[in-house]
């Protein structure tokens, strides 16, 4: 343990294996790249397999190692299934970046049961899945990473996004708790808060919504490789929660400190 005052030395990422969900493209595929450019092996897994092979033929090419494994978070065995491969594969399992989701723009009561569910099933059962599979050989081996890419939203109800925002929540709530319960246990756990970024995230969320009558603001927003960076130096460096603007973060808090002020701003700017 190191004594009080001392720095931690970064740790050397070099040869420690980690899985990354929801891969297929956006934060997953760019931080897949920056951690095989870290010296990482790199299981790829999502449903979307032929983005996954480009992928993988790509951080071959630039000299980095990595396996593709088909996985739906919904389901634990597929879960299971990536872990164990990347075990078989590289020999151990460090980290795991349970990173899979989709977001919706619908107001509460206009959520389709079957949306409402099937969101909650990939964005925090899928987490809960990946964590079961990834955290038993991690307590063995008493070393690891657990990463979640939860988002700002976890932090501000929104109206629009009430459910996505939910799952964010519940997954930095389960992260925070897990990081304590795992401490004696050598694994660590860091929840990830990015901002609007710039991913498939708003393509995907039309292609599942009726495009005629969803409209989503042109907005600019942080390039995938922040967020891919910011996890490569979390990696590196741990800590329980990482957030990709700390300006966001404080104007969240004063939202939660000044509700009512709040609201109407969210109202004045939700359409």
């Amino acid at each position: 343990m190191a004594r009080k005052g001392s720095v931690m030395a970064k740790i050397d990422l070099a040869g420690k294996p980690i899985a990354i969900t929801g891969a297929s493209s956006g934060i997953g595929a760019v931080t897949a790249l920056a951690c095989a450019k870290a010296g990482m092996p790199v299981t790829l897994a999502a449903r979307r397999t032929d983005k996954l092979e480009a992928l993988k033929e790509r951080i071959e090419r630039e000299g980095g190692q990595a396996i593709v494994v088909p996985c739906d978070v919904a389901s634990q065995d597929d879960c299971n299934t990536v872990i164990a491969r990347t075990i078989e594969s590289f020999g151990s399992i460090y980290s795991v970046f349970a990173n899979a989701g989709f977001g919706a723009k619908q107001d509460l009561l206009d959520t389709p049961e079957d949306t409402l569910r099937e969101m909650f099933e990939i964005n925090f059962f899928g987490t809960i899945n990946t964590i079961r599979a990834a955290a038993t050989p991690m307590i063995s081996a008493q070393s690891g990473h657990i990463l979640i890419c939860t988002s700002c939203l976890s932090a501000l109800p929104s109206a629009g996004y009430s459910i996505y925002s939910a799952t964010k929540s519940a997954q930095h709530h389960i992260g925070r708790a897990l990081g304590v319960e795992l401490a004696q246990a050598g694994v660590r756990v860091t929840t990830v808060h990015p901002v609007r970024t710039q991913t498939e995230f708003f393509e995907a969320m039309q292609l599942r919504q009726d495009p005629d009558t969803l409209k989503v603001k042109d907005r600019p927003g942080q390039p995938a490789e922040r967020v891919a960076d910011a996890v490569v130096k979390v990696l590196r460096k741990p800590k329980p929660e990482v957030w990709m603007s700390q300006p966001a973060r404080i104007a969240i808090q004063m939202a939660a400190m000044f509700p009512r002020t709040a609201d109407r701003l969210i109202w004045k700017n939700r359409r």
